[in-house]
């Protein structure tokens, strides 16, 4: 019976040698799963299927988006988590997978450190301040002042409870000393909407959401929480420049692969990944998608994650934010 176990073993070590052969050099030319963790038609799809193409190019090997939206990303990332790290399956990871939700669920279904791979960046969301037109405040130290005078009067709307726009604003709060009122939406476009409706006076949103908006008169934007103008807003502030140092906030997205995924692989994944950026055609696409592009090593966006995670850590800490999965 031992003989027996000890020849089964062996054979499948022998069957399993080509694939790992095979991830130890680079991605073999089998079809590559991209997890997205939204639905698709989202930004963050349209970004994955933009990257997917020119880098199924340079890998030589086709790239299939797998879209596994629910439970703020996490259903998503436990999908990478428990994959083969074979170099068969990468997924789309942002702020909430990476930096937030280990703070805002009492448990998460994957460990963002130990779970994961770092790929490399590639996107960032710049956030403007806007505000309807009939909000007396024709700048920031003029809308906080509104904001101190009456403290709770003024609302603002958010995507939705713990995500980096709500995150960000109690960040602005602690920082300023004001107190507003949070309007929690399923999404931007309806906080957008009551935002032109007076329904909310303000919105920390990301300028992709925002910019046809600010352009046509309908919303005014007052700053923009990002370290320098914005070519959509050249003639917005930041928040630096507006009175609030230090107040820097944007959505960021970059590429995992399971944890275990031979470096080869990820150098090779992100080599194709920087490839795609440079690109003049996905260029011309993220800017029309109002997004920077955020290229980085594997190195660099580790360090991106855990410098994120223990900033907005504390903010959700000190705000006493938590959420149910």
């Amino acid at each position: 019976m031992k003989h027996l176990v000890l020849q089964t073993l062996a054979a499948m070590a022998l069957a399993a040698a080509p694939a790992l052969a095979r991830a130890a050099d680079g991605p073999s030319t089998a079809p590559m799963r991209w997890v997205v963790p939204y639905a698709a038609g989202g930004g963050t799809d349209v970004i994955a299927r933009t990257l997917a193409a020119p880098m199924a190019q340079q890998l030589g090997q086709t790239i299939v988006v797998d879209n596994k939206p629910g439970a703020n990303t996490m259903l998503g990332a436990q999908e990478v988590a428990r994959a083969r790290p074979d170099g068969l399956t990468v997924g789309s990871a942002d702020n909430a997978t990476l930096a937030l939700n280990q703070h805002l669920y009492a448990k998460l279904p994957y460990n963002p450190e130990r779970d994961f791979e770092f790929v490399g960046g590639f996107a960032r969301f710049p956030y403007a301040l806007l505000v309807h037109p009939a909000v007396p405040a024709k700048n920031l130290k003029e809308l906080l002042d509104l904001a101190r005078k009456e403290p709770g009067k003024l609302s603002y709307g958010t995507p939705g409870t713990g995500g980096p726009n709500h995150v960000a604003m109690e960040q602005l709060q602690q920082r300023t000393g004001v107190k507003f009122t949070h309007v929690p939406y399923r999404g931007a476009a309806p906080g957008l909407q009551d935002l032109m409706g007076g329904q909310i006076q303000f919105m920390l949103v990301d300028t992709a959401s925002s910019q046809a908006y600010v352009k046509s008169g309908k919303l005014r934007a007052l700053a923009v929480s990002y370290p320098q103008r914005l070519a959509a807003f050249p003639d917005v502030p930041t928040f630096a420049e507006a009175g609030v140092p230090d107040f820097v906030a944007f959505s960021w997205q970059g590429l995992i692969a399971p944890a275990g995924t031979p470096r080869p692989v990820i150098a090779r994944l992100n080599q194709a990944l920087l490839q795609a950026l440079s690109t003049e055609a996905v260029q011309r696409r993220l800017a029309e998608l109002g997004v920077e592009p955020a290229p980085s090593s594997p190195e660099e966006f580790a360090a991106l994650v855990r410098q994120q995670a223990g900033l907005w850590g504390k903010v959700i800490q000190d705000a006493q934010i938590r959420l149910e999965p």
